[in-house]
């Protein structure tokens, strides 16, 4: 069976992977009993769905044998105790990779042995031996480099022997394992930079690591970056309560990361076995290997190193269920932290972006003086704010800032008295034309039924209005010597939703473009809690952030002063929530649809999962894979399909964050003319339910 053949609903299918790390209670030179617990914790992992199971440095004899180590009655029994976990491993559908010492023409080395399937795959020697502080390993051991033998007989088989080993499931093309043994990780250039290099993807530590005061925090530094550097998965096991504490402590920490981020930890100092299992995402490892043009230039340059490597092919049985679901946090909002203190520094860092990347420009265009289009709604409101801020710097009055709202057909006294507001409160020029007029003329010129009093609000009825905001922007830039600040953002980008060329598609320089909408609601919060305005200023935020968002181009009912618009740009384009989820998985995996539906089930079927903390107001909704998959569809053939010609000239603007921009000067280059069709067809792979 393979992964394709698994349910939708299943982490294997959308290439996850389950890990896990065991760390055994033990006992010193007891590998009779260190089989046992290794063994039952082996099961217990399988029975969890994990593919790979690691386990301590040595962990069959206890790493605190020292000079046992060269008692044969000791070695004996590893041996015995390796074939028993052999054995297990016909029974238990996963990878177990285990410690031990071994003899090998005529030496002793610290190694790994890789189980499966009633099969030992492979052995790899530990490479550097640490032989200073608290470390005699050159006492006993021989490091990796010394041994001549490539393959050794053991459990009754002749199996392949050295550091230059891979595993790959067959099955599961993208899990590719390699073993380097503790201090290998702790030197200049260790073992497992060749290995991902040379195609592993699932990179196992199995340590012993004693404890020292501040040394967790250094592993984790050590993990984490070993696991960015190499786009890989990293699980570290260390030695926990059993062994010697003559001279040395154990905290039995275990680790799993994946490029970077923390998926797992264990509990530390813990007086019990105990695991811990995280899904890593496969498919995004390989494909962040492959955005990374840099990543394949050092292959190249290491091609030599990499000439040796042996690979052992496997077959792993599958999970066919796996409890829990998928083991891993999806945030629900991928450009806004759900942890305040993030969300603050993200708020902070995207804000001082906009305003540096804005002085810039006026100081390089020797202008100043902005002219902006304030709708009272929120894309425009952040921009006012950098603009703002912009003033400061520079040393400029903000009345520098021009300010204009244009009320046209649809425009509500909400929106017009919170757009009057705000400009009030920051302390810009302040003007309002009424666009309505020359719209009407507009729309005379053309022959457009409305002239004639017929209610017909199509496109072009709403795109007049667009076209006539922006060209009343531009020819005032003109007449006071100023550049236009453009308000779209990135999620408008990628939806197409804006109006081309004269619409608000243009401005000389545009301070949103690759920031989301879901962001930019989080940033004028953070300025309203700022107090940056004023109290009356926050308040007014705070009533633009309460505000539905719409292009209020369609005539409702604009006496209302307290009422939302009636035009509701969501009820269109769909939830922007969930849009910018499918715009991250989309734009900076390059996940197909079927993965990212399952992965915005995962965040957002249960209302309570991944909640906003109490600092923020009430947000959680949630979604059924159905209404996943029809705003779905409408985001695939919108981005795909109709909009490209858009984004291919867009104005000049910063990019932000890792999230992507959508500039063609930046990271985003595609066709205007392309096709919609693959995406969609694969997402009639997404069920219903």
């Amino acid at each position: 069976m393979t992964s394709a053949d698994l349910p939708f609903h299943h982490p294997y299918r959308h290439g996850f992977a389950r890990l896990a790390v065991a760390v055994p209670r033990n006992r010193v030179a007891d590998p009779v009993f260190n089989a046992a617990e290794t063994i039952r914790l082996y099961g217990e992992a399988a029975a969890q769905g994990a593919a790979v199971v690691a386990f301590p440095e040595l962990g069959l004899s206890a790493y605190t044998c020292e000079d046992l180590f060269h008692q044969a009655a000791l070695l004996d029994a590893c041996e015995t105790a390796l074939q028993q976990v052999v054995e297990a491993s016909r029974h238990i559908a996963a990878v177990a990779i285990v410690g031990l010492p071994l003899r090998v023409e005529h030496r002793l080395f610290n190694c790994a042995a890789v189980v499966q399937g009633g099969r030992l795959l492979g052995v790899l020697p530990k490479t550097y031996l640490p032989n200073y502080g608290e470390f005699y390993e050159g006492r006993q051991f021989n490091g990796a480099d010394t041994a001549l033998a490539t393959e050794i007989e053991l459990c009754g088989a002749t199996v392949p022997f050295g550091s230059d080993l891979l595993f790959q499931a067959r099955n599961l093309p993208l899990l590719k394992i390699h073993v380097e043994i503790c201090e290998d990780v702790w030197v200049p250039i260790p073992p497992s930079s060749y290995a991902a290099l040379a195609g592993a993807t699932v990179l196992v530590n199995l340590s012993a690591s004693n404890i020292t005061i501040g040394k967790s925090a250094y592993r984790h530094q050590l993990v984490s970056l070993q696991s960015a550097r190499c786009q890989a998965a990293y699980l570290y096991s260390s030695a926990g309560i059993g062994e010697s504490t003559t001279d040395l402590a154990w905290d039995g920490q275990a680790l799993i990361y994946e490029a970077g981020e923390l998926l797992a930890e264990s509990e530390r100092f813990s007086n019990r076995s105990h695991m811990i299992l995280a899904d890593a995402d496969l498919e995004r490892l390989s494909r962040e290997r492959m955005r990374q043009n840099s990543f394949g230039t050092s292959v190249q340059k290491h091609r030599q190193q990499l000439a040796g490597w042996r690979t052992v092919v496997f077959d792993l049985a599958l999970p066919e269920s796996v409890p829990g679901g998928l083991l891993r946090k999806v945030e629900r909002f991928p450009y806004v932290p759900s942890d305040a203190a993030s969300r603050d520094e993200r708020c902070h860092e995207t804000f001082n972006i906009q305003v540096q990347s804005l002085v810039q420009r006026l100081e390089a265009s020797k202008i100043d003086k902005v002219v902006i289009g304030v709708s009272g709604g929120l894309d425009s409101t952040h921009t006012l704010l950098v603009l703002a801020q912009a003033m400061d710097r520079l040393g400029l009055p903000r009345r520098n800032i021009l300010g204009f709202t244009m009320p046209g057909f649809a425009t509500s006294k909400r929106t017009l008295m919170q757009a009057h507001e705000l400009m009030t409160s920051v302390g810009c020029t302040v003007r309002e034309i009424d666009i309505r007029p020359s719209c009407t003329q507009m729309l005379a010129d053309l022959g457009h039924p409305f002239h004639n009093g017929e209610p017909v609000y199509d496109i072009t009825f709403e795109n007049v209005q667009a076209g006539e905001r922006t060209s009343h922007l531009f020819r005032l830039a003109n007449f006071h010597g100023a550049i236009v600040a453009g308000t779209g953002d990135l999620s408008e980008l990628a939806l197409g939703w804006c109006t081309y060329g004269v619409g608000d598609h243009m401005s000389h320089y545009n301070v949103n473009a690759s920031v989301p909408k879901t962001l930019i609601k989080h940033l004028v919060r953070w300025v309203a809690d700022t107090g940056m305005l004023g109290e009356r200023g926050s308040q007014t935020l705070r009533d633009i952030l309460a505000t539905e968002i719409s292009p209020e181009l369609v005539p409702t009912d604009p006496n209302a002063v307290g009422s939302q618009p009636g035009q509701k740009t969501e009820d269109t384009i769909g939830p922007y929530e969930l849009q910018d989820f499918h715009l991250y998985y989309t734009v900076r995996y390059g996940f197909r649809p079927s993965k990212v539906a399952y992965l915005a089930y995962v965040a957002w079927h249960d209302r309570d999962q991944g909640s906003w903390p109490q600092d923020l107001p009430d947000e959680r909704h949630q979604y059924s894979l159905a209404e996943i998959r029809k705003h779905l569809r409408t985001f695939v053939w919108r981005f795909f399909q109709t909009s490209q010609f858009k984004r291919s000239c867009v104005p000049n603007a910063p990019k932000i964050g890792s999230g992507g921009s959508l500039s063609p000067r930046g990271d985003w280059r595609a066709p205007s003319d392309g096709e919609s069709a693959v995406w969609l067809a694969d997402l009639e792979r997404i069920p219903e339910a």
